[in-house]
C-alpha cells in the first residue's frame, strides 16, 4: 500500500498547480482521500478530503472556494486537488492521506482520533508561492 503524490513546484501568487495522489497496490475504493499541509514552524492542516465512493468533498475555510479535490471515477486510484488563486499563505508541503471509511469530518475538527484513522501517508511534495 503505496501513495504517490506529483504536482508541486513553484507558481505566482495568483496562480494554480494541480497535485496528484496515486494509489499504488490498492485502489481508493471504500477510502476517503485527504490532502494536509504544513508550512515552517506551522501545525499540520487538514484543508480537504474526499469520499472516493460518493464523491463527497470537504474543505477547510482557507482553501473554500479555492481548491477543488476530485477523484478518478474510472479506476479510482487517483485523487486530485486543483489549487486555484494560490496566495504565499499556501506555501507548505502538501501530503496525501487515505484511510478505509476514514472521517472527512477532520477538516472542520481535526482530531487525534480522526487522524489516526488516515493509515496511508505520501511522502509529500512541495508547494512554493512567490508574491
Amino acid at each position: 500500500v503505496q501513495l504517490v503524490e506529483s504536482g508541486g513546484g513553484l507558481v505566482q501568487a495568483g496562480g494554480s498547480l494541480r497535485l496528484s495522489c496515486a494509489a499504488s497496490g490498492f485502489t481508493f475504493e471504500d477510502y476517503a482521500v485527504g490532502w494536509f499541509r504544513q508550512a515552517p514552524g506551522k501545525e499540520r492542516e487538514a484543508v480537504t478530503c474526499i469520499t472516493v465512493n460518493d464523491g463527497n468533498s470537504y474543505y477547510a475555510d482557507s482553501v473554500a472556494g479555492r481548491f477543488t479535490i476530485s477523484s478518478d471515477t474510472a479506476n479510482k486510484k487517483t485523487v486530485y486537488l486543483q489549487m486555484n488563486s494560490l496566495i504565499s499563505e499556501d506555501t507548505a508541503i502538501y501530503t496525501c492521506a487515505a484511510g478505509l471509511f476514514a472521517p472527512c469530518t477532520i477538516v472542520q475538527k481535526g482530531s487525534p482520533f480522526e487522524l489516526r484513522a488516515f493509515g496511508s501517508w505520501g511522502q509529500g511534495t512541495q508547494v512554493t508561492v512567490s508574491s
